[in-house]
């Protein structure tokens, strides 16, 4: 049966000589897999293909068929929010790929959740429409994202405690715990002072926060291109 629906570009693999396996976080039907046929082929009129990079937000008609089905299929597919500065720009295009990842390891129903959908889309409408203060961009979706998933926490030092019981090495410094407090707070864009160092320190621990919550996250592969891009 044709479904029409929304949905946001996380990852895809190739698939025999022209075709993708794209995972995309849909509206409708929450995180789901789909073949495309012939996105890769050298006689396709359209770049089919710029339509599954990281975050890009889709207009979908999909065949879904039953929840024992794992693979679906696409009918027709357009960009609703074609973006003017994340590909172009090298911060926020790492931004997107470290967000991409999270999201990638994190959302696993296979059902709707339009509150936790449209969040995501606004989150990366800001990001493509920042002209400046996007710095701590990740760490404030970060904290938002995990009261979704259900395990947020309402201030820095309820964080700080569950790290310390959980025998996270490194305890935050005032300015980073002042920090926290804020950024929980605080919608995208706020201006909240922070320096390369502490801005890593906060990420690292938050990343270990979701660890705490989430089994199996594992390695997050583009935390170390945060480490070089962010200043």
């Amino acid at each position: 049966m044709l479904h029409k629906t929304r949905g946001i570009a996380l990852s895809y693999i190739r698939y025999r000589e022209s075709s993708i396996i794209a995972k995309i976080y849909t509206e409708s039907f929450g995180i789901q897999t789909y073949i495309v046929n012939g996105v890769r082929s050298a006689k396709s009129k359209t770049n089919r293909i710029a339509f599954f990079q990281p975050l890009t937000l889709l207009d979908m008609v999909v065949y879904h068929k039953s929840k024992e089905d794992t693979i679906h299929r696409l009918s027709e597919i357009k960009c609703y929010a074609p973006f003017a500065s994340i590909p172009f720009d090298v911060v926020k295009s790492s931004l997107a790929l470290f967000v991409t990842e999270i999201l990638g390891k994190t959302l696993r129903e296979e059902e709707s959740n339009e509150p936790l959908f449209h969040f995501i889309q606004e989150s990366v409408l800001f990001l493509d429409q920042a002209e400046a203060n996007f710095e701590n961009f990740h760490i404030q979706f970060l904290f938002q994202l995990s009261s979704y998933l259900g395990f947020g926490t309402e201030t820095g030092e309820d964080l700080e405690n569950e790290l310390n019981e959980n025998n996270y090495p490194r305890t935050m410094d005032l300015i980073e715990l002042e920090a926290a407090r804020q950024l929980l707070v605080s919608q995208f864009g706020t201006i909240v002072p922070l320096d390369r160092t502490r801005r890593t320190r906060i990420l690292e621990k938050l990343i270990f926060f979701y660890k705490i919550h989430m089994d199996g996250l594992g390695e997050i592969k583009s935390l170390e291109v945060l480490r070089e891009i962010m200043r």
